[in-house]
């Protein structure tokens, strides 16, 4: 086992940040820094998947040879690889977008000896948060993320970017609060806080203290994942940062908190059966967020809602806690990542050539740049589940697990001990997210039609129920349209053939869903890893 290689995944980037920041306003330096670093890990973490995928196994690494619980323990199996694959990759090609932009617009709004550091650093943590074998290292990761969040949401400094900054901060902070208390009271409770060991002890304890540490944890993770009712703060937030950074806390940032959700279901709380509310969960996430995109004028602002409500699909899938399901999820959240990100990415092309995100003053963008409407078009269409794209793949998937789940035909391959919630449930969540994609392809493909195929001639005084039934975004502004740099539309294309690919290899990458999903199938698969000779008591 490559366990060598475990550690490399957090050490690198932090060792990055602190090379770009001694290389300073050396462009060229820091952004080969970057670029090798996310690249490695990448690579490295591709090893290990082929490793422990291969091997049916996972690889556990005893940080300073302390052996767990005492000491701290990376945990590698498939779904984190899986994880750190896919982020590494998105990292990367944000990466190479905010260079482009950076040197078109003279780093105003990434300024180069702040970026690149924040940036590594932010990677480090999310990382950090896919590897962790113990919940205090998880908070640990998680606060690394958004120390370097706090940096680069305020990057430019405007009032409008502090603001929201100031905003974030806020819930950040709560739910670091709700997250350090959930840890103290399980140490309390368990002596413990390795995750494999608590997945043991936990289940000693008294129902009801069970349930209060069980959902003090969810409350933290709902924050971060931005579950309804938890989700308020992040339309606010991420609109007004700088387009690569917006790209990456929406494409990211929340799946930490959805990859947090499933180990605590999985492992940490494998035999509790919130299975109801989390369908019930769910089906508001999708309802509540899209009916939110449905009055945004401003593609910024109506993507941030559309990020709300497809992580009610997410939560859907992990409430019917069945492996089907699981597979289903692990493979939308993928779909996700790349498919959010690339859309925040071409909004900021869209922002550079029309000088605006709304679509009360955007017009004729399709005979500005036909390739622009390419790279909008496709994620878009993926993004409203347009059959054969993998965002069609991944809702059916979970609609079919539904299905399986609501006619009992999964009851020997439930997670844990943890039982489905009511059919008829099922059947509304299911309604519920047929229903939410349908109206997420109608707000874009309305921003297209207006955006891209209406004339910019008839811009002034249009008036159509399409227009009179939004609301601009708060302070919204038109700014100077702007050349748009090779390295910006590169960037997006590459991203845009991510997502083209997770179509074209749907069948190879579920089927490693499915074995992601297997291995959590079963608490004591975990386990076994991190205590190959039984747990201590």
């Amino acid at each position: 086992m490559n366990q060598a290689l475990v550690p490399l995944m957090v050490l690198l980037p932090l060792l990055g940040a602190a090379t770009a920041l001694i290389l300073g306003r050396h462009l060229r330096a820091q952004m080969a820094v970057s670029t090798i670093v996310l690249a490695a890990v990448a690579v490295i973490a591709a090893t290990l998947l082929a490793e422990v995928d291969g091997a049916d196994a996972g690889v556990v690494v005893a940080v300073g040879a302390w052996p767990p619980p005492f000491g701290i323990v990376l945990v590698v199996d498939r779904l984190s690889a899986i994880m750190i694959i896919i982020s590494a990759l998105m990292l990367l090609g944000v990466l190479v977008y905010a260079v482009g932009q950076g040197i078109a617009d003279q780093h105003r709004e990434t300024p180069v000896s702040i970026f690149h550091p924040a940036y590594l650093i932010l990677s480090a943590g999310v990382f950090n948060a896919f590897i962790a074998g113990d919940l205090f290292n998880l908070y640990v990761g998680f606060e690394i993320l958004l120390s370097a969040s706090y940096v680069l949401l305020t990057l430019g400094g405007t009032g409008e970017r502090i603001r929201a900054g100031v905003t974030y901060i806020i819930v950040s902070l709560v739910s670091s609060l709700f997250f350090l208390s959930a840890i103290a009271l399980v140490y309390g409770a368990t002596g413990t806080a390795n995750i494999a060991q608590l997945s043991v002890r936990l289940a000693e304890l008294p129902q009801d203290i069970q349930l209060i540490l069980h959902l003090l944890l969810l409350i933290a993770f709902g924050i971060k994942a931005a579950v309804f009712p938890l989700s308020f703060w992040l339309p606010d937030s991420y609109p007004t940062a700088p387009a690569p950074v917006t790209a990456v806390f929406a494409g990211l940032l929340t799946k930490v908190g959805v990859y947090a959700i499933i180990r605590t279901e999985t492992v940490i709380f494998p035999e509790s059966d919130l299975s109801t509310l989390f369908l019930v969960i769910g089906a508001l996430t999708m309802a509540i967020g899209i009916l939110g995109a449905l009055t945004q004028a401003d593609i910024k602002r109506l993507l941030s809602f559309t990020l709300v409500s497809h992580i009610g699909y997410m939560i859907f899938g992990i409430g019917l806690t069945s492996v089907a399901g699981l597979a289903a999820t692990i493979y939308y959240v993928v779909h996700h990542i790349s498919v959010q990100t690339t859309l925040f990415l071409t909004t900021g092309l869209i922002e550079r050539f029309g000088g605006s995100t709304s679509i009360t003053r955007l017009g004729g963008l399709r005979r500005a740049s036909g390739l622009l409407a390419i790279l909008f078009f496709v994620p878009a269409m993926n993004l409203g589940g347009i059959p054969p794209f993998s965002g069609f793949l991944g809702k059916v998937g979970l609609f079919i697990a539904g299905a399986d789940a609501a006619n009992g035909e999964t009851a020997t391959e439930t997670l844990g001990t943890s039982a489905t919630g009511p059919d008829w449930l099922i059947w509304v969540v299911i309604a519920v997210g047929a229903a939410t994609s349908l109206i997420t392809l109608y707000a874009l493909t309305r921003f297209w039609n207006l955006a891209f195929w209406r004339p910019r001639s008839e811009l002034e005084g249009y008036r159509s129920h399409l227009i009179d039934s939004v609301q601009e975004a708060p302070g919204a502004t038109i700014v100077e349209t702007r050349t748009t740099p090779v390295m910006m539309l590169a960037a997006t294309a590459a991203m845009v053939a991510l997502t083209v690919a997770l179509t074209v290899f749907a069948g190879p990458l579920f089927e490693l869903a499915d074995r992601a999903a297997e291995n959590l199938r079963d608490p004591a698969t975990y386990v076994s890893l991190v205590f190959p000779e039984g747990v201590p008591r």
